[in-house]
């Protein structure tokens, strides 16, 4: 035999067990019945087990005394008092009063019979075990079935049946069998739709939670743009002024009113960025307009001139070249490119004090491509405020546009920042 060649008397074996237990998986859970359910269930075998008691001691007694009354009284007791657990184990119940009503004499069948009656519904309603289920309720009616229909010895006594013979499998399956298929139907139907209401509920809350963080993230981004690159200039700019302002009082004085520039330009772009951000929180128009925010567009490629003439006002010596055809570009590229530049320069700035820094801007025909480096220098007293924020949020505007982002230093010195945005879809 070779090797992964079947035994075929393993494998018939192996697809019987397949399908047996294919036949007893059960359909769903197991019901938890609640507090009040489990009162109710109880009252209700307490109930059943008085009145067939009392049956077999009253209207029943002709027929009692014939047997027993200690084993009736025990039959009674399995299949009535079994009842308080109907819904906990629905099967198991069934099989006990199944059991016990094939164990009752024919003559004093009512005993069990509404007890089997009420074990049979519930085993439809709750069981999960469909297919065993199904064969349970077979049995089950065919036990019932036969009360009545074998008379005692004597052919001239004559037992009155429970329910008409010819009526008790009518009576008993067609019941049971329409509640067993409706209600199943419907828990079915019920639980598929708590599921996809929780799987709803779950993704909008995920989404909104994603949402959040993502507006979260684009907030932080344009705040750190803005707040880091001016202060880091003011404060370079500040502290130039401090230096010469003993020796040279003009220079300081020009270098106090580029901190002034400075801070008017760095108030002006947070207010155009708490202005957007406000419109797109929906805010009223006519409120904004009572505002006076005079609020101007997000900044892009033609103002890397001015950008640049910042930088040199602050002492740092920065080329910028434009290479290929400029052409009009979405907004959210050219700020993404613009940041590029700014976060760039502001790190020249903050790591390398006394650099010379080159900008440059190509326009490609399928891509916008955005250099700058810088020839090295010392740190400056704000590196040691850096935490990387600044390039992993140049990464993140650069992702939304499938752009990539390259950083690291230059094998003679210095450092490079390249960015590199697609513009086919353009």
């Amino acid at each position: 035999m070779t090797v992964g060649e079947e035994v075929p008397g393993r494998s018939v074996s192996a697809r019987l067990r397949r399908a047996v237990g294919l036949l007893l998986r059960p359909g769903g859970r197991l019901p938890r019945p609640t507090g009040q359910q489990r009162l109710v269930d109880a009252a209700l075998a307490l109930v059943l087990t008085c009145v067939s008691v009392q049956y077999a001691w009253g209207d029943g007694y002709d027929e009692a005394h014939r047997h027993r009354m200690t084993d009736l009284v025990i039959l009674v007791f399995l299949a009535s008092a079994s009842l308080a657990w109907r819904r906990r184990y629905p099967l198991a119940v069934l099989w006990l009063v199944t059991v016990a009503t094939a164990l009752t004499p024919d003559d004093v069948a009512r005993l069990t019979f509404y007890a089997c009656v009420i074990g049979a519904y519930s085993a439809a309603a709750y069981s999960p075990h469909r297919l065993p289920t199904l064969a349970s309720l077979a049995v089950a009616v065919a036990v019932i079935s036969r009360s009545g229909q074998v008379g005692p010895a004597n052919p001239y006594f004559y037992v009155a049946p429970t329910v008409p013979t010819q009526y008790v499998p009518l009576f008993i399956s067609v019941p049971i069998v329409v509640a067993a298929i409706g209600l199943r139907t419907w828990k079915l139907r019920a639980a598929e739709t708590r599921t996809r209401l929780t799987a709803v509920e779950s993704a909008r809350a995920e989404e909104l939670h994603r949402a959040v963080e993502h507006e979260r993230a684009r907030m932080a981004r344009e705040l750190h743009d803005v707040v880091t690159h001016n202060v880091s200039v003011m404060v370079i700019q500040a502290g130039a002024a401090r230096t010469i302002m003993d020796k040279s009082p003009e220079r300081a004085r020009e270098a106090l009113l580029a901190v002034e520039a400075g801070g008017r330009a760095a108030m002006g772009e947070l207010r155009d960025v708490m202005g957007l951000l406000t419109m797109e929180l929906g805010q009223d128009p006519a409120e904004l307009e009572s505002l006076d925010l005079d609020l101007d567009p997000q900044p892009g490629l033609d103002r890397l001139e001015a950008l640049v003439g910042r930088m040199r006002g602050a002492g740092v010596p920065v080329e910028l070249t434009v290479s290929g055809a400029p052409r009009p570009l979405p907004a959210g590229i050219e700020l993404a490119a613009y940041r590029v530049v700014q976060e760039a320069l502001t790190n020249t700035v903050k790591h390398a004090s006394g650099a010379d820094a080159s900008v440059q801007v190509s326009y490609g025909d399928g891509e916008l491509h955005v250099e700058v480096t810088d020839t090295g220098g010392r740190p400056g007293p704000a590196a040691a405020t850096g935490n990387g924020r600044g390039l992993i949020g140049l990464r993140e505007r650069l992702a939304v546009y499938g752009g990539t982002l390259r950083t690291g230093p230059r094998p003679l010195g210095g450092y490079r920042v390249r960015a590199l945005i697609p513009l086919e879809d353009l």
